[in-house]
């Protein structure tokens, strides 16, 4: 077993040479994509690295925080409303991005504060409500939505001579890999630390000086920050975006991708985020079997591998490290 020497060791994000040589051939196979790859499998993982960032959202907020969440959808649709509203104005996509991240994270300021008290399906339920009520102001309004007809997200021009498709494709990785570099900074942070211990034990991470009423407040507007963007992005890839898009399906699926791929793992975030765009994928034929293979799904992972995706794969890697010592 290998020793930590130092704090400083334990927060290294690359500690291992093969570690560095795997993630970086993985993201020259990520840039190298648009060059070998086809219009659809670049829109396929442009999708994974939009949905990986709301799902690494959700996962800080019921992973690490153990506070659950089924109105992720709402803060979806106003990501997503915003960016549209502010892009017809003229405003740059990075500024709009963030404007959309800062108004879903508000609203989830709105949403946890009266939350605190609530725990497991009482606060589900409570944050249902709230997605559902979005969604209900959105598809009744002309003018936040555009009603039932929806709202056009204009487009920005592509740069550095790329096509429409790869442009795109690159802005929604470097945006995934930012988030992704964020979240494991939070996770080893002192912050994360905070969500740990409320999720393992509140009342015990009271007694040692965790301020409950901050930090829960604190993981809402993060989780809810990060899912703005998702659907800001996700509006910029679409170009259109009406309140349809964004039902309680859509919470569903986050929640899904992020007991799939495991809880408590970035990197089982991503692995959820995948699962989730590429079943309806390989189903595409058959679409009414995508519910039944999520269902499966979870109560295969529920039952031999609670840990997700991420787990399973961490098992492998053992298998292969102690071969044939096994």
């Amino acid at each position: 077993m290998d020793l930590v020497e130092s704090y400083k060791d334990e927060m290294r994000l690359i500690d291992k040479p093969w570690k560095g040589f795997w993630i970086g051939l993985l993201l020259m196979a990520l840039l190298l994509l648009p060059w070998l790859g086809d219009e659809y499998m670049i829109y396929m993982v442009s999708l994974v690295c939009i949905y990986s960032i709301g799902v690494q959202g959700q996962n800080i907020l019921i992973g690490y925080t153990g506070q659950i969440s089924l109105g992720q959808a709402g803060f979806l649709a106003i990501g997503a409303f915003t960016l549209g509203h502010l892009s017809r104005l003229g405003v740059p996509v990075l500024l709009g991005l963030l404007g959309a991240g800062l108004a879903a994270g508000l609203f989830g300021l709105v949403v946890g504060f009266p939350c605190l008290r609530l725990k497991g399906p009482y606060l589900a339920i409570a944050t249902l409500g709230f997605g559902i009520a979005v969604y209900e102001v959105f598809v009744n309004s002309q003018t936040l939505s555009g009603g039932r007809m929806g709202l056009i997200v204009p487009k920005f021009s592509p740069l550095f001579g790329l096509s429409g498709s790869a442009f795109y494709y690159y802005f929604s990785l470097l945006i995934g890999v930012v988030f992704t570099l964020v979240s494991f900074n939070i996770i080893s942070s002192y912050i994360g630390r905070a969500f740990i211990a409320i999720r393992d034990n509140d009342i015990a991470a009271e007694a040692i000086g965790v301020n409950l009423t901050f930090y829960k407040l604190l993981s809402f507007v993060v989780s809810s920050f990060y899912t703005g963007v998702q659907g800001g992005l996700y509006g910029l890839l679409m170009g259109y975006v009406e309140p349809n898009m964004f039902t309680f399906l859509e919470s569903v699926t986050l929640f899904i991708a992020v007991i799939i791929g495991g809880l408590a793992s970035v990197e089982g975030s991503i692995m959820g985020a995948a699962f989730v765009i590429l079943v309806p994928h390989i189903f595409s034929s058959y679409k009414e079997l995508v519910p039944v293979a999520f269902g499966i799904s979870i109560l295969l992972v529920l039952i031999f591998e609670p840990l997700g995706l991420y787990g399973r794969w961490l098992k492998i890697r053992l298998y292969f490290r102690n071969w044939p010592f096994r």
